[in-house]
């Protein structure tokens, strides 16, 4: 009973983070960011750099936006949206699904979703949820997985008498399955355990994957 408890907390846990990475739409830069039509027109038409740079840095003057490139501040734009960019923003589009996402870390295919500012906290949890998740069940796997090898002679010999094989039992389907679920369990702690710990790294330095 105590194990079901715990592993049905940690399974609820661990799908309502999923649901909640997967479904949080991410949240897209204020209305302030983009360019009116007319600004629009305005930088197309120009044809000189400097020129342009002059517009882009009147229309930036009111906006909290500090760009550092190699040859010192300037301010940029994503020719697609006419946003003016941010270190935090990042265009993405894939076939036809195109958006600019607000601190966008990476687009996860496990979710099916940009990870970004409004959801990196989800995803987050839910790296962190399996990870916990798979060490549980390897931990509580493994105990009946020793068993196999610590069973008394008494038991066996009931098992003979019982006419019950006692290769089927050692070398039959339910061992097979506690073996495959303990490798599967382990094979997932390993590679979340590393990919949870970077994510860890990258919040304290307040940074993301691109």
């Amino acid at each position: 009973v105590a194990y079901l408890v715990v592993f049905h907390i940690l399974f609820v846990l661990f799908v309502w983070t999923y649901w909640k990475s997967v479904f949080t739409l991410p949240i897209q830069p204020g209305k302030k960011f983009h360019m009116s039509y007319a600004d629009q027109e305005r930088y197309e038409n120009e044809e000189r750099p400097e020129v342009q740079r002059q517009i882009l840095a009147e229309i930036a003057r009111k906006l909290p936006v500090y760009t550092r490139t190699g040859n010192g501040v300037s301010i940029r734009i994503m020719s697609v949206a006419y946003l003016v960019y941010q270190l935090k923003i990042f265009h993405f589009s894939f076939l036809s699904f195109c958006r600019c996402v607000l601190k966008m870390d990476h687009h996860c295919p496990w979710v099916n979703n940009c990870i970004g500012f409004s959801n990196y906290k989800f995803f987050l949890l839910f790296l962190a949820y399996s990870l916990l998740y798979c060490l549980y069940i390897a931990a509580t796997v493994f105990k009946y997985l020793i068993k196999y090898w610590t069973v008394s002679h008494e038991i066996r010999f009931l098992f003979r008498l019982l006419s019950v094989s006692w290769a089927l039992l050692t070398n039959g389907r339910s061992k097979f399955h506690i073996l495959f679920l303990l490798f599967v369990a382990i094979m997932f702690f390993v590679s979340l355990m590393f990919l949870f710990g970077y994510h860890c790294w990258l919040v304290s330095r307040n940074r993301s994957t691109l």
